[in-house]
């Protein structure tokens, strides 16, 4: 499970958010998460509880994800489409020349402090 090393990344970065800006709890924490990321949402959230409330700074803060669709562009037409209905193969033009440009990515989006929560 590789969740769990992400939530430890995530975790990690937010800490240091909050040492270099004087927070001293963090009430939730907004992901972007991609389609095709192969993250599991649900052991990720289960990762998320446990090892926030190991941390003072995280405990009982909240996991909010945010899919971010998977877009493949291709080379062959110029046209963009949506990766999980079809693909490596462009539905326009039945080209392979094909590379995803977003939906893979796991993105801090926002750190909400428990005094703005």
């Amino acid at each position: 499970m590789h969740e769990l090393g992400i939530v430890f990344n995530i975790i990690e970065s937010v800490e240091q958010v909050a040492a270099e800006n004087g927070i001293a709890r963090v009430s939730t924490v907004t992901l972007e998460l991609g389609e095709v990321s192969g993250i599991v949402p649900e052991y990720l959230a289960d990762c998320w509880r446990w090892a926030c409330s190991k941390k003072p700074l995280m405990d009982g803060c909240e996991l909010v994800l945010e899919q971010v669709d998977a877009l493949t562009f291709c080379e062959g037409c110029g046209e963009t489409y949506a990766t999980v209905a079809h693909g490596k193969t462009c539905p326009h033009c039945g080209s392979g020349k094909t590379y995803l440009v977003q939906g893979q990515e796991a993105v801090i989006k926002e750190i909400a402090t428990a005094e703005a929560g």
